[in-house]
């Protein structure tokens, strides 16, 4: 399936008029940015990578998409013979998935002909802004849950394929499983889940509700037991395993109070092995009020589909630098009151001081439009993910999934100790533009 019309219809008719003017094949440079993190946040989480990349490989104009832009009066015919024609034939390069980042980071970079590359825009910005904004929401939920389990289960909260990719980008922010089937088929993503409060309305008690799933699922299942009474439901649950049963879940009522009396019962009657999971709509200020309850697991649904108040990154796609008809490349930037934008090709990197960030470096090209480089005490950011339209395989499928994982969890290590922090304050380090 193509992803040509996964975009706006402005991009198709700047492309048109400037096939007529003779600027479509300027080279050019685009960079997808954030001006600022959303109020309170101390850093982001790029991701999206691997999806975008998957799509830009199936962006294609086929008969049927070329007939419709016609057909709407979008585009004239010589635009119509060139976007059947379509391949990317430029290069990208990007911050890693699953790296943190912050104001002003060149998160991703396209460089191409101005036609090729702007025509990119809408799917790049789709992809970044909202995989950005929920691998940031799921990496403080991480850090309030201080090292124990969290579950993605907000399938039914959000779009069916938005669905799969929230999984996706929670499961690259440190989740450790979900409950969507898609995302465990498409992208490698563990999977659980056991049973609804609908499976003990279903049964004429809920002790027979419970001895249908222990005897589909063994003893190490998870019994949900605030349907009804949680202290009768925990006694019935133990008695069924003879205290060996897996987990509880709880779902609703005062989660502290609650935890803490579910504890006390399951130690009293010999289950000190079964563990406690709560999934009541939970976010990272809910899950840090319970650090100190005796809590084994969690599951999250909405709050972290949804970016947790903050559905989309705030992510930007701005045209950087070309080159003249003379060949030689121009910065360019937009002066708009607070919309400005920074010129020039960029290169960035993490400033480190004994394994800890310390800055975000962002350099900028001097008057000849020369790349800049590095200073020794910095780790580079942007890594070359297509060359010459070539998609490099590393960064796709469930393989660039779990290497993404990873490459957060290192990332995230290299923060100040305070970035953990879910109350208001500035990014975790700062930006130099130099």
């Amino acid at each position: 399936m193509t992803s040509a019309l996964l975009t706006d219809q402005y991009e198709l008719t700047m492309v048109d008029a400037a096939l007529k003017d003779g600027t479509a094949d300027r080279r050019c440079v685009f960079e997808v940015f954030t001006r600022r993190l959303p109020d309170g946040r101390r850093y982001g989480v790029a991701a999206g990578l691997g999806r975008f990349l998957t799509a830009l490989g199936d962006f294609r104009f086929g008969d049927d998409e070329v007939g419709f832009l016609r057909d709407r009066g979008v585009i004239d015919a010589g635009t119509a013979d060139w976007l059947a024609d379509y391949r990317f034939t430029g290069d990208v390069r990007a911050y890693r998935e699953g790296e943190v980042f912050f104001p002003n980071s060149p998160v991703l970079q396209i460089e191409g002909t101005f036609a090729e590359s702007v025509l990119l825009e809408t799917l790049a910005l789709s992809v970044f802004n909202a995989d950005s904004a929920i691998a940031s929401a799921a990496a403080r939920m991480v850090s309030a849950a201080d090292h124990r389990p969290l579950a993605e289960m907000g399938s039914r909260r959000t779009g069916e394929w938005n669905a799969v990719a929230a999984a996706r980008a929670a499961y690259i922010a440190g989740f450790g499983a979900t409950s969507n089937l898609e995302a465990g088929r498409t992208w490698g993503i563990p999977t659980m889940g056991t049973a609804a409060h609908a499976f003990t309305l279903l049964h004429d008690s809920e002790e027979a509700a419970f001895q249908s799933q222990l005897d589909a699922l063994g003893d190490g299942t998870t019994l949900l037991v605030d349907t009804y009474d949680i202290e009768a439901a925990v006694d019935t649950a133990v008695r069924l395993t003879s205290g060996r049963l897996g987990a509880v879940r709880i779902d609703s009522g005062d989660l502290p109070s609650v935890v803490a009396s579910v504890r006390a019962q399951l130690d009293r009657l010999g289950a000190t092995d079964t563990k406690i999971t709560v999934t009541n709509d939970l976010d990272e200020y809910t899950i840090a009020a319970l650090r100190a309850a005796p809590v084994d697991s969690y599951g999250v649904g909405t709050s972290v589909v949804s970016g947790s108040g903050h559905p989309a990154a705030g992510m930007v796609f701005k045209l950087v630098a070309h080159r003249t008809d003379a060949g030689e490349w121009v910065s360019v930037a937009k002066k708009s009151a607070d919309k400005a934008s920074i010129g020039g090709r960029k290169e960035a990197g993490r400033r480190l001081r004994n394994g800890i960030a310390t800055a975000e470096v962002v350099r900028t090209p001097g008057v000849d439009g020369a790349v800049p480089s590095l200073g020794p005490d910095e780790r580079p950011l942007l890594v070359p993910v297509v060359t010459h339209g070539e998609v490099d395989p590393a960064f796709l499928g469930s393989h660039g999934v779990e290497a993404a994982r990873a490459h957060h969890a290192n990332a995230k290590a290299e923060l100040p100790a305070d970035a953990a922090r879910i109350g208001r304050g500035d990014p975790a380090v700062p930006t130099l533009v130099v």
